[in-house]
């Protein structure tokens, strides 16, 4: 059909998630592998407009909440025409990776989180 299958924008909005993490030095990897997983909670979309194949999309991401157990992120996805896409959010809880059970926020990730909102 030419356009952007809309299964492809929860994949965009994790890339560019674990991009702004990089910008504050918290690689994904690293914090699982310091036992902090953060998977996603609630996902919420809603599609403006299509995209279509060759489009140029860019994705804007901001922390919008932090919780002792979990944050929230909002996304805005625009073609190269910086038309509106799709704008949508993620909810991630904080567990514990080798038990899988809610945590609270590190003190020194919740530190470092704070600045970004």
């Amino acid at each position: 059909m030419g356009v952007v299958h809309h299964s492809n924008y929860p994949i965009y909005f994790e890339a560019a998630r674990v991009d702004w993490l990089e910008e504050f030095n918290l690689a994904y990897h690293l914090l699982e592998k310091d036992g902090l997983m953060m998977p996603i909670y609630d996902m919420q979309l809603k599609y403006h407009a299509p995209a279509y194949f060759g489009d140029e999309l860019s994705v804007e991401v901001a922390l919008q909440e932090l919780k002792l157990t979990k944050l929230k992120f909002d996304y805005r996805i625009f073609n190269q025409n910086d038309r509106l896409i799709t704008t949508g959010s993620t909810t991630l809880a904080f567990l514990n990776a080798s038990s899988r059970k809610p945590v609270k926020c590190p003190e020194w990730l919740r530190e470092k989180l704070q600045n970004a909102l």
